[in-house]
This record gives C-alpha cells, structure tokens and sequence, in this order.
C-alpha cells in the first residue's frame, strides 16, 4: 500500500468509539487463544490514559477518511535484572478484517519503532499467543524474534 492511500496520525478523544470497538475486536479475535479469559463484557484498554500519556503513542491508520487500523507503544521500566533499562512494548494492535492482509500492521510498527526510537529506546516488545501462527508470521517479517514463552498448566 503506498503513503498517499492512507494516513496514520495519534488517537484523539474523538476516536473512542471507534477504538472501543476495535478493543472488542481484538478481544473476539484472541478468545481461541485464551481460554482464561472472562466471559464478555471485558476490557483491556484504558484507552483514554493511552491516548493523554506522554510516554505512550496510541496511534490510528485510515483510509478514505476512515480508521481502519490502531497500535500503541509505551515505554515501560525493565526488571532491575535486565538490560536496556526501558523499552518500548507494543500493543492494540489491530486491523479492521476488511483490510487485513494489506501490510498495514507492519506499516503501523515501523512507526511506533520509529517513535520509541525518537525517545532513545532501542528496544521493542510485544505479546503475542504461541499459537496465533498469523501474528508470529507477521511479526516475524518486520524482524522481531521470539524470546520467553509463557506456558501454563491447569
């Protein structure tokens, strides 16, 4: 997809109704993968305080004018045992389904990295399901690498 069929620009608080819906989306999108998961109505977000936080870009891709696409990085503190000392995690990152495929959420990381980069950080992580075989490709493509895999018995 070329620059001039989209624009990518922060979230602002008029967009909540569109990102909340988005948020559900992502919710319903990882259900298969996450059988801990409370029953609806849940949340993950505080979409609000992403938006208004200076140590987070929330971010929003559309399309003939319409928000197609979100993604955020923050910067957090790592564990007192690990280096670099912050990084950036990445998260929310969606794409409306009648554009997926169309390489919009890499479009939407290389810009979040550029932004972590712009704060000096030279680290970037995010969450991905072991078994989300789509997003572990996806990620993959734009140079992350596995690392910790979180198991759980029940």
């Amino acid at each position: 997809m070329t620059e001039d069929h989209f624009e990518i620009r922060a979230a602002q608080i008029t967009d909540i109704e569109t990102l909340k819906e988005f948020e559900q989306g992502v919710i319903a999108y990882e259900r298969p993968f996450a059988s801990n998961l409370k029953k609806d109505p849940i949340s993950y977000y505080d979409l609000k305080d992403l938006i208004a936080r200076t140590d987070a870009q929330l971010l929003v891709l559309l399309i003939k004018n319409k928000i197609v696409a979100s993604g955020y990085a923050l910067i957090k503190k790592s564990p007192p045992y690990k280096n670099p000392e912050f990084y950036a995690y990445l998260g929310f990152m969606y794409v409306a389904p009648s554009h997926r495929g169309e390489g919009l959420n890499g479009i939407l990381c290389k810009e979040l990295i550029e932004w972590a980069k712009k704060q000096n950080i030279t680290e970037v992580q995010l969450d991905v399901y072991a078994e989300n075989e789509s997003a572990l490709s996806a990620y993959k493509k734009i140079g992350f690498k596995p690392d910790l895999l979180k198991m759980r018995l029940k």
